[in-house]
This record gives C-alpha cells, structure tokens and sequence, in this order.
C-alpha cells in the first residue's frame, strides 16, 4: 500500500465525516443564529434557551435524514471492505 492510496483513504474519510455532519452542524447554526438574534432582541440572556431549540432541531434533522445518513456510511464501508483484498497485495 503506498503513501497516494493511505492519503486517499484518509481523504475519504474525511470528506465522509464532512457530509454525514454538515446537515446537522447547518440546522445548528441556523437555530443558534435565529435564537440569538431573539434573545438580543429581548434582552433575554439565559443559557439553557439556546440548548433546548438546537437539541430540538438536531433530533428532528436526524429523524428526517437519518435513513439517508446510514445508507450512504453503510455504502461507503462496504466499499471500503471490498478494498480489503487489494490492499493485501
């Protein structure tokens, strides 16, 4: 295996990573934005308000792509493991 194919991987996994987490990261921000903007706005400053919406929107963007998430990570395995015996030559 040579340094190209390792870096390949790594690559791989990263931009994985990237897509599985950019939904989720996204619909955060969003909601963490629109929450402080309101709580500026009212000049409320409690720290448990901003938690409550993003856990809310996370788990609701995971009910909504979760199915999408594994089928994408299931493929992106099963192709790493038909790599599997490539490598061992």
């Amino acid at each position: 295996m040579s340094i190209g194919e390792v870096t390949r991987f790594l690559r791989g996994g990263i931009w994985e990573t990237l897509l599985l987490a950019s939904p989720m990261l996204l619909i955060a921000l969003i909601v963490g934005l629109a929450v402080a903007i309101l709580q500026a706005t009212t000049s409320i400053q409690e720290q448990t308000l901003t938690f409550v919406p993003k856990i809310a929107a996370i788990l609701s963007m995971l009910a909504l792509l979760g199915g999408w998430m594994f089928t994408h990570l299931s493929a992106y395995t099963m192709q790493l493991f038909r790599m599997i015996p490539d490598m061992a030559k």
